[in-house]
């Protein structure tokens, strides 16, 4: 490169523009002032292949290649964090304090972990890992203006709300955790609003969601700005209709949740309470004081067993922090990701007891009771029996199982609990079971042993019609695959509600126990021979045709008689149960179901 420059320059000065020239542009440089032919000076450009050449003498390793030039002052290697990055790292710890140490200290009274130990409790475990967290920062200028936020009452870390994401057992999810040292876990602007945002989140993800509550409700000397806004915390329950059906909302309940926060529980899919630390009510025990007049305290207004038995609104007992946890894990196992998704299959493991067994367990007679749960044990995956609601309604049983390895949902009647007859409670409990998990595509497995709907003044009056309905309703509108087995008896209008030929089946199978009829042998004789047999003077000759009647009867109710005129599919050898459901589950993995085309159904 030539390089002309009018004014001639000094030596040394066009040796110093031949140079720096030479280095900026990679070639060598020649310099020429006043017109004169000859250069004044020359730079010669030493390319990096020259340096290499040289070896160590150069600045260079010759046998890595590597540069071993000395950095300048001050180049990039040499820096660190500064003092602004240390305030910044030094305010997040006080963040993650939580709220003023006295209230730290009533946890472990209350033996309850402080959200952040309860976070490393959740996710710091092999294939769980809490990845990040959202708005720590919330509130930061209400309590931290200084940079100090001291162990004042108005402590305000992440506005006693955190929210983020994380991985749990290998499976990404969203969660909430409230904070109860921050205002007893309340609720305001801030924490509302990354509440929202982390549902929202949700819903675009299509990953579940857990709701780790501990809260006392909307913070009401606060509730400008969040109560009844637009984006406030009546939006909770609006996201949680839009995400309900679409991906899985799983909420723990550590504490009391009142009024609003009391919402979240009962609107997840499932809900579990620990023992001894928390309740969900619609007022306090304080306000129910004040408007009723009732003194209670919280754990009669709503604790654990007033859920469990009573109400129904609590799916899961945790008998402390850990085993909550456990059971959600076990949970996690049988549910999608979200509704496009089908639930993961793991490897098929044998039953805990032998198929084989099976016809010894059901009696013949219809009315003698026995343990539904022996028949399941012979037909499931060891260690895959996850009962739901077990106190509730326990006359059916709605439990999470494998066969060969594929999630099952299993409806199924307990003779062992009132006889196995259909109570209104029974009824929704089992509804509801239906309707989540053919949201979530998980195939139905109905095992009939019913007389049916109970019948009398009290369950009428406790809605035996309406929860009837629905649990018909969701089992008609259920779009996975679905196989009845008919136990033993299959009476009245318990055959509907347990998945009988008329509710579009994949199969329904039958034992050789098994019995489908408007009603049973004894109430039918009573029903339909009570005059002619009045007649009978003769004791003898009246019991005499009383069998001959029932005889008569059950023959004709017999599955055989309901396998001759094509009424069932097949009457399969009971030590072959689960084989046969396996092979019929797996062939119907992908069956085809449409509803008819409306905005929805009026009946739920």
């Amino acid at each position: 490169m030539q390089v002309h420059i009018t004014s001639a320059p000094s030596d040394d000065e066009a040796a110093a523009i031949a140079a720096a020239l030479a280095e900026h542009v990679g070639e060598t440089v020649e310099v020429y002032a006043d017109g004169n032919d000859d250069p004044v000076a020359v730079h010669e450009f030493e390319s990096t292949s020259s340096h290499e050449a040289h070896g160590a003498s150069s600045g260079t390793d010759a046998d890595s290649g590597a540069s071993t030039r000395e950095q300048p002052p001050n180049s990039s290697e040499d820096l660190g964090p500064t003092e602004r990055e240390a305030r910044l790292k030094s305010e997040i710890d006080d963040i993650l304090e939580g709220g003023p140490e006295k209230y730290r200290e009533q946890l472990a009274e209350s033996e309850k972990l402080f959200v952040r130990d309860r976070l490393a409790l959740w996710f710091d475990a092999e294939n769980c890992e809490l990845q990040f967290e959202d708005g720590r920062f919330a509130a930061f200028d209400d309590w931290h203006p200084d940079g100090v936020g001291g162990e004042t009452d108005d402590r305000l870390p992440a506005d006693g709300l955190i929210t983020g994401g994380a991985t749990f057992e290998g499976r990404n999810l969203h969660f909430m955790a409230n904070d109860y040292t921050v205002k007893r876990g309340s609720m305001a602007e801030k924490g509302v609003e990354k509440f929202l945002r982390m549902q929202q989140r949700a819903l675009k993800t299509g990953q579940p969601v857990l709701y780790l509550m501990d809260s006392s409700g909307g913070r009401i000397d606060q509730q400008t700005g969040f109560f009844a806004n637009r984006e406030g915390i009546g939006k909770y329950y609006y996201n949680h209709s839009m995400l309900s059906g679409r991906v899985p909302q799983i909420c723990v309940l550590y504490g009391p949740s009142i009024a609003g926060a009391a919402y979240t529980p009962v609107f997840a899919d499932f809900t579990i309470m620990v023992e001894g630390m928390s309740a969900m009510a619609i007022a306090s025990p304080r306000m129910v004081q004040m408007v009723t007049g009732e003194d209670i305290d919280l754990q009669e207004l709503g604790g654990p067993d007033v859920h469990a038995r009573e109400s129904g609104s609590a799916d899961l007992i945790a008998n402390d922090e850990a085993h909550a946890r456990e059971l959600v894990s076990q949970l996690l196992t049988y549910l999608p990701n979200n509704a496009d998704e089908k639930p993961p299959k793991q490897e098929s493991k044998p039953p805990a007891r032998a198929p084989a067994g099976i016809d010894a367990v059901v009696p013949q007679e219809p009315n003698r009771g026995y343990d539904m749960t022996d028949v399941i044990d012979r037909i499931v995956d060891e260690g895959s029996y996850f009962e739901v609601r077990p106190e509730y309604g326990s006359e059916i049983i709605t439990a999470y199982a494998r066969i060969d390895g594929r999630p099952i949902a299993i409806v199924a009647n307990q003779p062992a609990s009132r006889a196995g007859a259909i109570f209104p409670d029974a009824a929704e409990k089992a509804a509801e079971f239906v309707w989540k998990s053919d949201a979530f595509n998980i195939p139905l497995l109905y095992l009939c042993d019913t007389p049916g709907f109970m019948a009398g003044s009290q369950v009428e009056k406790d809605g035996i019609l309406e929860q009837g309905k629905k649990l018909i309703y969701a089992t008609s509108s259920a779009t996975v695959p679905k196989q009845t087995v008919v136990v033993r008896k299959a009476y009245g209008a318990g055959i509907y509600a347990m998945g009988g030929p008329a509710y579009d089946p994949e199969s329904v199978l039958g034992l050789p126990s098994g019995e489908i009829a408007i009603m049973g042998p004894e109430a039918a004789i009573n029903a339909v021979y009570a005059r002619k047999l009045s007649e009978v003077d003769d004791p003898d000759e009246r019991e005499r045709m009383e069998q001959e009647l029932r005889a008569e009867y059950r023959e004709d109710i017999d599955v055989h008689r309901m396998a001759s005129e094509v009424v069932i599919d097949e009457i399969v050898p009971p030590s072959e149960l689960r084989e046969e459901l396996a092979a019929r589950f797996d062939f119907y993995e992908d069956v085809e179901k449409s509803l008819p085309d409306k905005k929805h159904g009026t009946i739920l």
